[in-house]
């Protein structure tokens, strides 16, 4: 596979936009799938139980794909990357800050991403071989996928997209949730299941919450890849279906699987849950799938770095591929993960900012980023951050991740209207 060359800072080419409905909804899909996304089902089940727990899913996956469709949108509508079509709401340098908060971001999660990988595989090794096998070592593994993730990042999206994932990627991944899903209808009491509730130690609100995050959690990348997109009308449709699909089918089989089978909601409980069906071929399946995820966080993070030192994206993701790898090999990283959820809360009001800009105030037309910085956008950005935080700390049983959006999104259609309205004509 031949890796293509292009600038993040600049308008992707309509020879280059090539990635119709159904290529997004494979990609999206996928990326939607996954081990931490099991996981992330697995944290709803003992406190919302069966029922509550695909309430929470279901209400904050189609909230959350609608919001990330929509910034989807904004790729298609600009040819721009993620990073740099904040420049035209934050300003040319105004755009540095969240360009290197993604980074920071990325890098740590595409980091986590290997290190899911190198312990689900560790565990299937040991299962299959013994504990004392090649196969069940983890840095043997980590430097595995570790490569293998940053092949597919120097690769880049069209070549990952359509050569890999539409092929057989997609049909793989569906078998796998098909085989995880027959698992559990035969071998479960759902109708139990479905009667007893939680035990209450999660609200519905802050389910809700859980839920929202994985979608909105991509809304700093999906510019980066629906920027190929060959209409607005594709991405916004081919996106919302993917992930919504992806997203609700893993997170409910992660609540489903864990109360059935691994009530202790521990990880290593629920993986080993998994790997007990099929011979564990369905988790191996997931596994290889989360590679993808891995791939969206280096190549991004690439992207990132790319807009603010402008070097080419392919030498880049080779270095981060490299830099995730070590880290995910060597740094200890139990501190490390709330500092990146930390970082994470600001994306959330900042694509309120975002979308509202597009949408209402520049009625997506895409403009140049004449102001060093777009005050109206920062403030309004930093206001949402502020009640992210107040919310998140003093009301955790509210949710925070919608409301500071919204009231991010607000402050900026009033504050954009105020400061950057156009003069008005002169009387003659």
């Amino acid at each position: 596979m031949n890796p293509v060359s292009y600038s993040p800072n600049a308008v992707i080419g309509t020879d280059q936009r090539v990635l119709g409905g159904r290529d997004l909804f494979s990609l999206w899909f996928s990326l939607g799938v996954g081990l931490m996304v099991l996981q992330t089902g697995a944290l709803l089940a003992p406190g919302l139980g069966l029922a509550q727990g695909l309430l929470a899913i279901v209400l904050g996956t189609l909230v959350g794909v609608l919001l990330l469709a929509s910034a989807g949108t904004v790729g298609t509508d600009t040819g721009l990357s993620a990073m740099a079509a904040l420049r035209q709401s934050l300003g040319r340098h105004g755009a540095a800050l969240p360009a290197l908060l993604n980074l920071l971001q990325l890098v740590g999660w595409g980091a986590f991403e290997i290190i899911v990988m190198r312990d689900a595989a560790s565990l299937l090794g040991a299962k299959a071989f013994g504990e004392h096998s090649v196969l069940a070592q983890p840095l043997a593994w980590t430097l595995l996928f570790g490569a293998l993730v940053t092949w597919l990042a120097v690769a880049g999206p069209l070549t990952f997209v359509r050569r890999v994932l539409r092929k057989w990627g997609i049909w793989l991944l569906l078998a796998a949730c098909l085989w995880l899903t027959g698992n559990l209808l035969y071998r479960a009491d759902l109708h139990t299941l479905w009667q007893q509730g939680g035990d209450g130690s999660l609200p519905l609100a802050v389910g809700f919450d859980i839920a929202i995050a994985m979608p909105l959690s991509w809304l700093p990348l999906i510019a980066d890849y629906s920027r190929f997109g060959r209409s607005a009308r594709s991405t916004f449709g081919g996106t919302a279906l993917g992930f919504f699909f992806g997203n609700l089918w893993l997170m409910g089989l992660g609540v489903a699987y864990t109360l059935a089978f691994a009530p202790s909601g521990e990880a290593n409980a629920l993986l080993l849950a998994l790997a007990g069906a099929g011979l564990g071929v369905p988790l191996l399946l997931i596994l290889l799938d989360e590679s993808e995820n891995a791939f969206a966080d280096i190549h991004s993070a690439a992207v990132s770095v790319g807009l603010l030192a402008k070097l080419a994206v392919r030498h880049l993701a080779l270095g981060i591929g490299v830099l995730c790898t070590l880290i995910a090999a060597f740094a200890p990283l139990a501190q490390y993960q709330n500092f990146l959820l930390l970082i994470g809360s600001v994306f959330a009001p900042l694509f309120g900012v975002v979308l509202v800009d597009h949408f209402m105030l520049r009625r997506r037309q895409a403009g140049e980023a004449l102001r060093a910085f777009g005050w109206p956008a920062l403030l309004a950005w930093a206001g949402g951050v502020a009640t992210y935080q107040v919310l998140a700390n003093v009301y955790p049983d509210v949710g925070a991740t919608l409301p500071s959006l919204l009231l991010a999104g607000v402050l900026y259609a009033l504050l954009g209207r105020a400061f950057n309205r156009a003069p008005a004509p002169a009387r003659v």
